[in-house]
């Protein structure tokens, strides 16, 4: 019962945090947010499940309680983890206490209930990754969208309240879209299945039980759900064309939930996609390869082209996120080991780096009171501890080698060069590969305008080094990124052998 106690933990500290006086809130939500943190390593520290829980591997940490019935089918408590999932609940136990103390400068309004609110967040989302019943993993997908919806509209920018209903409204009909997809898979597995836990869904198609269903052909139901929930994931990811409420979103948002929908929230739609689309839809994934993967190289080079145009530093971190999740859709549509396995990975490692950049923005922000690229300059000489650890993060968003950003790209490329799943294979990863240079263009050019050359600043503050709970989160962010580049093993031995299973299941002919 431990993933219990976690997320318990994790509930009961938003409400001690809400009922707390402004002036302890901050101190004890951080103090809270250890607990799932430290409790995840112990289950890190001691995993031993191989396999895809999905495909009839083994799930760690596994309770599975009969909750109630509806439509002939059982509701269960069930909540595990694999190789997939861990490594994705410890980036969000690890994330939250950082994004918390980077809180403390910017937040000194109603601050019980922004972290009161943080930490349910945190809650749901490590629900997002355990859950394995679709309608409690259902819960708590929709859960998330709370307290972000709250998070931007009242800690946020000018236009914060327009960021937030487009938020709420375009990841929630993207979720509605979603459901329809999933309940006509379950609709047409009759009743070949008896509760809705996703490995026994799962392994029902994967044995071909899915029927006709109101005259409609299995293969075509099949594929009406491959679409409809990938649509519903990509708005989540976002890829090109469903990312427009990603920048508005970002750019209205406190440093801190920026953080964390970077960082995790755009992992949720890659996540979903790894379960639903490619694990449980592998036929039909295959049959769209080709789509898809221009799909991913257009969000690669669109992205990073939009982000090449801004002037705005967290619109720039913003767009590179919509490039960033190229990558990963198209390590998960070759379906190959390092493919798949190396697009989970970067599911981590952009999780770390890109909540570097959105907090070192966010303390260049604190202290000049500006974002634009235009309005500063030689930054370094006056906050030099600030400046080298987002250059150094910068780096990694390029691919450095022995960071993070690097092995995970490097897996991707690897796996994709060599996918027989993937007609032009090579053509589709040597255009995503030129993405990198145009990263390099935009973080390059961004960095030379505002941190180097003479100090310039059309703001009237004093700008002197960050206080130390501002610089500390970066720090320890920046060393897990150089850990995770050096050792990717730590993590990636696991992906891969969860990875496996849903590779396995997909033939070359499609």
């Amino acid at each position: 019962m431990i993933l219990e106690a976690l997320m318990a933990a994790a509930f009961v500290g938003a409400l001690t945090v809400f009922l707390a006086p402004d002036e302890w809130a901050g101190r004890l939500a951080f103090v809270v947010s250890l607990i799932p943190f430290v409790g995840s390593l112990y289950l890190w520290s001691g995993f031993e499940a191989g396999g895809n829980a999905l495909l009839g591997g083994e799930i760690a940490y596994a309770t599975q309680i009969e909750w109630l019935e509806v439509g002939g089918r059982s509701v269960s408590w069930f909540v595990g983890l694999d190789g997939i999932s861990l490594p994705l609940f410890v980036l969000t136990t690890f994330l939250v206490p950082l994004a918390i103390l980077s809180a403390w400068t910017p937040v000194d309004t109603r601050q019980s209930q922004f972290y009161g609110l943080m930490l349910f967040m945190e809650a749901n989302l490590l629900g997002v990754f355990a859950a394995l019943d679709f309608f409690l993993w259902f819960v708590f997908w929709e859960a998330v969208l709370v307290p972000m919806y709250f998070l931007i509209g009242i800690w946020g920018g000018p236009r914060r309240k327009y960021a937030a209903i487009k938020f709420f409204v375009y990841t929630n009909a993207a979720s509605l879209l979603m459901f329809i997809g999933f309940m006509s898979l379950v609709f047409a597995l009759g009743d070949s299945v008896s509760s809705f836990a996703l490995p026994e869904i799962a392994q029902a198609i994967a044995t071909g039980d899915l029927s006709a269903w109101f005259g409609i052909p299995p293969d075509r139901i099949a594929m009406v759900a491959f679409l409809a929930m990938f649509l519903g994931f990509a708005v989540k990811v976002p890829i090109v064309p469903f990312h427009t409420w990603l920048p508005d979103a970002h750019v209205q948002a406190p440093t801190p939930a920026s953080v964390l929908l970077a960082g995790v929230l755009l992992k949720m739609g890659t996540y979903a996609l790894l379960r639903f689309n490619f694990t449980m839809l592998p036929e039909q994934a295959s049959m769209l390869a080709v789509p898809i993967a221009a799909i991913a190289v257009i969000s690669v080079i669109y992205g990073a082209m939009l982000a090449l145009a801004q002037k705005d530093l967290k619109r720039i971190v913003a767009y590179s996120s919509v490039s960033s999740m190229g990558y990963v859709i198209l390590g998960l549509i070759v379906f190959t080991e390092y493919g798949v396995g190396g697009a989970t990975f970067q599911m981590v490692a952009h999780g770390l780096i890109s909540g570097l950049m959105f907090m070192a923005v966010g303390v260049i922000y604190n202290v000049t009171h500006t974002r634009m690229v235009d309005d500063m300059a030689g930054m370094a000489d006056r906050m030099p501890i600030t400046v080298g650890i987002l250059v150094a993060g910068a780096f990694g968003y390029m691919g450095l080698p022995l960071m993070a950003g690097f092995a995970g790209e490097f897996f991707i490329f690897v796996g994709s060069l060599s996918a027989p799943a993937l007609p032009y294979a090579p053509v589709f990863t040597a255009l995503a590969m030129f993405g990198i240079v145009i990263v390099a263009g935009y973080l390059l050019s961004a960095m030379q305008s505002t941190l180097f050359g003479p100090f310039e600043l059309e703001t009237d503050y004093d700008v002197g080094p960050a206080a130390f709970h501002d610089v500390a989160p970066l720090a320890v962010l920046l060393v897990a990124i150089i850990v995770l580049g050096v050792a990717p093993d730590i993590f990636f031995e696991m992906i891969r052998d969860a990875a496996l299973p849903v590779v396995e299941g997909v033939t070359v002919d499609g």
